[in-house]
């Protein structure tokens, strides 16, 4: 599967077609943890923060619901290329958590079922 349509909210900042390509280019890669997975939507939200004149003046966040489940994270950098790396990394760093507990559960359950026809508990 290949990562859904990307919805983007920008606030005090211009979208360009090539931070949409950029956008789909590093979560594209993600579609690997949502083989099989139905409802899935992404929002990602980009920010210049006004007040400030240098430092971390960027901000990314992304929601991305996989099945009733949000996966959430958000950077604060100084470039939107870094900022977008973290926030990326971030959510594939949740996602595979939450694939590992997912096949963790059903090992567990695989064990039971052995035991019990082993030993008759």
């Amino acid at each position: 599967m290949t990562f859904p349509q990307i919805s983007i909210k920008a606030s005090n900042y211009t979208v360009t077609p090539e931070m949409e390509a950029l956008l789909d280019q590093k979560f594209g890669p993600l579609g690997k943890f949502l083989e099989g997975k139905s409802d899935v939507h992404c929002q990602v939200e980009l920010e210049k923060i006004g007040s400030h004149h240098s430092g971390k003046i960027i901000r990314a966040e992304i929601n991305l619901y996989v099945e009733g489940k949000m996966f959430r994270a958000d950077s604060t950098q100084e470039q939107m290329e870094f900022a977008i790396d973290v926030i990326r990394d971030d959510v594939k760093r949740e996602l595979q958590r939450a694939q590992g507990k997912k096949l963790s559960l059903l090992k567990r359950g695989r064990q039971a079922i052995k035991n019990m026809l082993r030993f008759g508990n």
